[in-house]
């Protein structure tokens, strides 16, 4: 077995505080607010928070406003991809994450290709659909098969992997629930923007599509957390390897111990 789905540690070791299944006196989870504090965090670092969103809204935002002044398709793209850019350099010069910004430069990038090339203002926003529509479609199937997209995304930073998939049922349903969520969402995003982008106006079009940047992504952050609060704790692998790892030099220490005492002792006298 590997790391990921090897048996669990007894639910009072050090590596597993809290049994996946043994709810606390009240009926709730058995999660404290640390725990809850930690899901914020988490869901925090994986979107981006508030910096996250700015990046994600501003390059769409500059786009739709340029192009509703002067009606200038290249004028409005390349100041989104130079905003985008932008905002890419001050995270480098202060050595911030930059894969919110990366993601948001490529996306926008495929959208000033789109554009320029049909000439369509709209096509800006359509490989930002087209993603959405995919990522959608991601929650849903992988829920379905099984291994929920939001589980693997937020595995590795609470530090369980995908111990939650055979060791913490009641943690593998919360991913599930919250996929789900995910899913929907951004699918019934996509039934509002799909058939404004072949029939709406185009600068209408693109208000519409910068309103629906913020409230549908914090409607599934706050599902998830709503979910993973009420979960089991996450088993933390690392920690689990650790104490492994550490138990063994202790054996190994040990078995050395008891052989040097071992060798030390003076041989027994054979009897006549």
């Amino acid at each position: 077995m590997t790391s990921f789905d090897k048996p669990a540690a007894s639910p009072t070791s050090p590596t597993s505080p809290v049994s996946p299944d043994s709810p606390s006196p009240d009926g709730s989870s058995g999660l404290d607010g640390d725990t809850k504090t930690v899901t914020e965090a988490a869901l925090f670092e994986a979107f981006g928070g508030l910096r996250g969103m700015v990046e994600t809204v501003l390059p769409g935002l500059l786009f739709v406003t340029i192009f509703t002044v002067n009606k200038d398709l290249h004028t409005s793209a390349i100041a989104a991809l130079a905003v985008s850019l932008l905002l890419v350099v001050v995270r480098l010069v202060r050595r911030d994450t930059v894969k919110h910004a990366f993601s948001g430069v490529f996306g926008v990038a495929f959208g000033v290709v789109f554009a320029m090339m049909t000439g369509n203002a709209k096509d800006f926003y359509l490989p930002g659909m087209l993603y959405t529509l995919g990522l959608a479609l991601a929650y849903i199937i992988t829920t379905l098969a099984g291994v929920p997209l939001i589980g693997l995304i937020l595995g590795p930073i609470f530090k369980e992997n995908l111990s939650w998939r055979t060791r913490n049922p009641g943690r593998k349903k919360a991913y599930a629930k919250a996929s789900w969520a995910w899913g929907l969402i951004l699918l019934a995003k996509c039934a509002i923007l799909f058939p404004l982008y072949w029939w709406g106006d185009t600068t209408q079009f693109g208000w519409v599509l910068i309103a629906l940047k913020i409230p549908p992504f914090l409607l599934a952050v706050y599902l998830t957390w709503v979910f993973l609060a009420k979960a089991p704790a996450p088993i933390d692998v690392f920690a689990e390897m650790e104490a492994e790892e550490q138990a063994e030099k202790e054996r190994k220490a040990a078995r050395a111990a008891a052989a040097a005492e071992t060798g030390e002792r003076p041989a027994p006298r054979h009897r006549k």
